[in-house]
């Protein structure tokens, strides 16, 4: 099973627990880690900003990974809302064959 984590960010804890809830409530992660209250600083509009967001990390499948970039930029309140996949290389197979159980169930 080809498992993926999907880094996002969101403009607040509110907007992340929305976004987390409808991805696993949809089957599109088996699960979704969110840490509130980091500083994020970049440049938008051609001005540093300097913002505090929240991570969303979501653990789902590469096959169901373009239907769940999908619904996050459907539910984000960003213009360009910072969603990047990044392939597992190894773990305990268990989790990560729960993982891919978990969103291979509801396609």
């Amino acid at each position: 099973m080809d498992i993926q984590f999907v880094y996002m960010t969101a403009g607040s804890l509110d907007e992340a627990r929305s976004i987390g809830r409808e991805l696993v409530e949809s089957g599109l992660a088996a699960c979704v880690n969110i840490i509130g209250q980091v500083q994020s600083m970049y440049i938008w509009n051609g001005k540093v900003q300097d913002d505090t967001e929240a991570v969303l990390i979501a653990k789902t499948t590469s096959l169901r990974l373009p239907e769940l970039i999908a619904r996050v930029r459907a539910l984000h309140s960003y213009d360009c809302p910072c969603i990047v996949s990044l392939p597992v290389c190894g773990g305990n197979p268990d989790f990560l064959d729960w993982v891919g159980a978990q969103v291979e169930r509801t396609k």
